[in-house]
């Protein structure tokens, strides 16, 4: 396995030789295992010990690669705040803050499409464990500077304050966070899409 289980590369920056790729595949590799574990057993009924074993490396081989049991889960998110911020970006200047905002939460919630069943299994996992679900919202907040930093390229001098951007980036994150917790309510029966669209025209002018 090469990807993350809701889409993207498992790390973002390109592969330059075999290392880096072999690298790849296996923390990959480990991930899967280890979230197969978590489906079956449970989080916190796994120990690092269990998730050596059930992958056929010691322990000190899977802890080079993860550094804790929350690691190995939540390694499926380790880009996106780049690919949000990078799609960002790329959004036609014309475009309004709050609307590209949203357009770029695509390329991270476009996946959840494609498989459906283990992006649900994946999000239900994190929010119904606390430790997880801490670790997740500790790491999003890396990705609010970076957001914030897009919004300044895309607006120059003139944009808006440093403030503005701030609450604009915490809330489009908050809104994606509220629409994957709906979603994963509703077993994902309810549209994912219309549930972030949703929640970003709440807080429209």
């Amino acid at each position: 396995m090469s990807s993350g289980r809701w889409g993207g590369p498992v790390s973002g920056a390109p592969r330059t030789n075999t290392r880096d790729i072999a690298r790849a595949a296996v923390r990959a590799e480990l991930a899967e295992v280890a979230f197969g574990l978590f489906r079956r057993k449970g989080f916190d009924n796994v120990t690092v010990n269990d998730l050596a074993a059930a992958a056929g490396v010691s322990r000190s081989t899977f802890l080079r690669y993860f550094g804790t049991k929350e690691d190995a889960v939540l390694s499926a998110f380790d880009t996106h705040g780049e690919r949000i911020a990078e799609a960002l970006r790329v959004r036609p200047a014309a475009e309004g803050d709050w609307r590209a905002l949203r357009a770029a939460m695509d390329v991270v919630v476009g996946p959840y499409r494609q498989d459906p069943e283990g992006a649900l299994a994946l999000a239900r996992l994190v929010r119904e464990t606390p430790a997880l679900c801490a670790r997740q919202l500790e790491r999003q907040r890396t990705w609010h500077p970076l957001l914030e930093q897009a919004l300044a390229e895309r607006a120059g001098p003139s944009g808006a304050s440093a403030l503005a951007r701030s609450v604009k980036a915490a809330a489009a994150l908050d809104c994606l966070n509220i629409a994957v917790d709906h979603w994963t309510a509703s077993d994902g029966v309810l549209d994912l899409i219309a549930l972030l669209d949703g929640a970003f025209a709440a807080l429209s002018a």
